[in-house]
């Protein structure tokens, strides 16, 4: 009999058709009876004191039911949640408020609140409520915010510090002294707008008479919410249902429980109606959390050979205003430990300090954390290399940890299972004809037209699979990082797959069903994947980290083994035969040497719904759940190369050639599985060369929409060449690592290093991204006038 094997197989997703037909459901689709709408009025000031703020004539226009300001929530909405409270770090974690009262601290602080019958009367109520504000001095820069002298946003946070977090191992002030080539390094990692394709939305329906509230929320782990729900607004969990549907897109941004959050649900309770608040793009940007905005110096030491001994690194991040959900761990615990990447250096420090500034807050953003650790470590290996005249592959290699070193305790105390980087630098180094490359840059260079060619690399190892719940707590976050499962096989032989993480773009309702069906034998389109309702799944730590198919599919695997064992023990008894003589084979159950006697998974499904026939002691039903919290992290690892042409006249960067060589484990789905690299890449190659949220010096973001902040779109990303070498993971039994971050963690540098190694006949060694058209001509300038070389 032949059978169609899902695990491995390129299954089109089935989430799409809903998707691209306009079927899908996202929150704000959702029209309740009765229900009203929210506006909110947000700061146009950095810093100020709301000196007078007079809701009257809001109050008094025709459809507004009700205007609120921060005075409104006091004593019934507690301060909105920081959840990684990291350890010994000095932390303090300013209040809060869902709006403010007395003074504002961004552009896009909430102050006040119109719950109206439409969008269109509660915009014109916002309009009416008159405020005055007493402006006071701004900073928004972070190294400027730690200065003596500098507006201080808080009086229990001197010099605007809201954490200084430390991270040792070895001796590398040692190592450094005692290195035979030392290098220094600033770089700067810009700031970002996550820019979901769907903004922020929230639906809040609260029933006075039961105690109930349901929220549908565009959230990308709606237990947390409901948890979160619970503790700040004093009601009890088990009275809380979250629901995200679909959710268009979050790359971070969902993580948080934010603000409109809270009033959607204050609001609700207070009118008794359902309330629903959708942002705008102007609201996303400036309200939602932003990404990265680190300065990060870096000091290394190696030998003159090119061995890598000692590395220091001092990071200094702009937290925005407030600590966002899990923002302290971003710089700290999801950077540090990884920044030693794929190398063998053990002596290492690090020092993070949180600083807070008149901006938007930061959080996770795709990556959140490991894109800056990758970007610096393999910018330095490439400095290290033009220091010394040696080829950047020849200092990679030198300084792999190799393949026969695994398990290995890297310099961040990380315990990375497995790895073969050579193997996944080979095969770039063989797609992209490096050798043949070189030879064709030195020939443009001889003629010197202008063009300038170069070619970058990145060899990056990643964290992700994020758990176990005991390392969650270790590291101060205020939650668990295990996954449940229920495998449910209904009497007609379909089945129904409960998970508590929360894809919303990932392409797990296809994957978990090819998993499920790899096992059971039951069709992919007889298998519907539950997520984003909690009332519908017990439990879930939701969806980011690249942790859903490591740790939930994990879960999802071990459960449905669990059907296949009880199954297995129904099909003996309904064949009158011992357990140990049964064979499966992809969801036929029959007495081994005799194949003809069998008992699909649809005959035995319909007897365990039934029960008619079942062996003594065996429970009715054929269902199984599973509790997954992992040993360890995972740990994706690849190589990729990027090919530019620099156009000297115009500063203009083309991308000609993109190879993405990537080991993320056993791949489920190839399809997409490429599918999530390229995406991933495109916004690696987005911070590279375009994107950058701008503060001028009164803490206004001057690049607060499309017009001003550049999203790269198709005709800027080239075709990318994806490829895939295959370690699996040791600890989990689907073997995979997960794939969601990959490329944007590995892309942005193998972007700059191809720019700087085309611009490196000229002198220049380091641009600071975004590497515009502008700021790359300008450098180019600089260095032909002798002036500076890079920034």
């Amino acid at each position: 009999m032949s059978v169609t094997r899902m695990f491995g197989a390129s299954v089109k997703r089935r989430e799409d058709p809903r998707l691209i037909t306009g079927d899908g459901m996202f929150t704000d689709d959702f029209k309740l009876p009765g229900m009203l709408q929210m506006g909110v009025l947000r700061s146009p000031y950095a810093h100020a004191r709301i000196t007078r703020l007079d809701t009257a004539k809001a109050k008094a226009l025709a459809g507004v039911h009700a205007v609120f300001t921060g005075k409104d929530l006091e004593g019934k909405v507690a301060p909105m949640p920081c959840a990684w409270l990291v350890p010994d770090a000095d932390l303090k974690v300013p209040s809060y408020t869902a709006m403010a009262t007395d003074t504002v601290r961004f552009v896009g602080d909430a102050v006040a609140i119109v719950v109206a019958d439409d969008s269109y009367i509660a915009d014109d109520a916002l309009d009416l409520i008159e405020v005055e504000y007493d402006e006071l001095p701004v900073v928004t820069n972070q190294e400027e915010a730690l200065k003596p002298g500098a507006p201080q946003l808080y009086s229990d946070a001197p010099n605007n510090q809201a954490f200084h977090w430390k991270f040792r191992n070895g001796d590398a002030d040692g190592a450094l002294q005692r290195a035979e080539v030392r290098l220094k390094q600033r770089f700067i990692q810009q700031r970002l707008v996550p820019n979901a394709m769907e903004p922020r939305s929230s639906v809040a329906d609260w029933n006075a008479g039961a105690g109930e509230l349901t929220l549908y929320n565009t959230t990308q782990n709606p237990h947390i919410v409901r948890f979160l729900i619970s503790v700040t607004q004093n009601i009890p969990e088990h009275k809380i249902r979250v629901i995200a549907r679909d959710v268009g897109g979050g790359f971070g941004s969902k993580i948080p429980y934010y603000p409109g959050d809270a009033l959607a649900i204050f609001a609700s309770r207070m009118l008794k109606r359902p309330v629903r608040w959708t942002e705008d793009r102007r609201e996303n940007f400036v309200a939602t959390i932003h990404g990265r905005d680190q300065i990060i110096d870096v000091e290394l030491g190696a030998t003159r050979d090119g061995k890598m001994t000692g590395l220091k690194v001092t990071n200094l991040a702009n937290m925005g205003a407030y600590l966002s959900l899990a923002a302290p761990g971003v710089p700290t615990w999801l950077f540090a430990l990884i920044v030693p990447g794929c190398y063998t250096i053990q002596d290492y420090a690090c020092d993070v300090y949180g600083v807070l500034t008149n901006t938007t807050p930061t959080d996770a953003y795709r990556g959140a954390g490991r894109p800056e650790a990758a970007f610096l470590i393999e910018r330095m290996v490439d400095l290290l290399a033009g220091e010394l005249h040696m080829d950047p592959v020849d200092v990679r290699r030198k300084n792999f940890i190799p393949a026969s070193a695994f398990p290995y305790t890297n310099g961040g105390t990380l315990s990375y299972d497995s790895g073969d980087y050579d193997k996944s630098l080979d095969l770039a180094l063989k797609m992209v004809d490096y050798e043949g490359f070189r030879q064709r840059q030195a020939e443009a260079r001889q003629q010197g037209k202008g063009k300038h060619l170069g070619i970058g690399l990145s060899t990056y190892v990643e964290v992700c699979g994020l758990a176990p719940s005991k390392a969650a707590g270790a590291m101060g976050f205020q939650g668990g990082l295990w996954e449940p499962a229920t495998v449910r096989v209904l009497a007609t032989g379909k089945v129904i797959v409960l998970t508590g993480t929360n894809p919303h773009g990932q392409g797990e309702e296809t994957t978990f069903a090819q998993l499920v069906s790899e096992e059971l034998g039951v069709p992919v389109e007889d298998i519907d994947v539950v997520h984003g309702d909690t009332s519908a799944i017990s439990m879930g730590w939701g969806t980011y980290g690249s942790r859903t198919t490591a740790v939930g599919g994990t879960a999802v695997l071990k459960a449905t083994l669990k059907v296949v064992e009880k199954a297995k023990r129904l099909a003996a008894h309904l064949l009158e035969a011992n357990v140990e003589d049964i064979t499966h084979d992809h969801g036929r159950y029959y007495v081994a040497g005799s194949p003809t006697k069998v008992k699909t998974i649809q005959d035995i499904a319909l007897m365990a719904n039934l029960a008619w026939d079942m062996p003594e002691g065996m429970a009715p039903g054929l269902e199984e759940n599973h509790f997954h919290d992992p040993t360890n992290f995972t740990f994706p690892f690849g190589a990729h190369i990027c090919i530019v042409e620099v156009d000297e006249e115009t500063g203009e960067t083309k991308i000609l050639r993109y190879i993405a060589v990537d080991d993320v484990g056993r791949v489920i789905n190839p399809m997409i599985v490429d599918g999530q690299v390229q995406g991933g890449v495109a916004q690696g190659i987005g911070q590279a060369l375009y994107e950058h949220a701008i503060y001028d010096e009164r803490g206004n973001l001057t690049t607060g929409s499309m017009l001003d902040y550049t999203v790269p779109n198709a005709t800027q990303i080239p075709f990318i060449e994806t490829a895939r070498t295959e370690t699996p993971c040791p600890h989990n039994l689907t073997g995979v690592k997960g794939v969601g971050e990959t490329g944007t963690i590995a892309s942005s540098q193998a972007v700059v290093n191809a720019v700087c190694d085309a611009l490196a006949p000229l002198g220049i060694k380091n641009i600071d991204m975004p590497l515009t058209p502008e700021k790359v001509w300008r450098t180019i300038q600089a260095a032909r006038a002798g002036g500076t070389t890079g920034s």
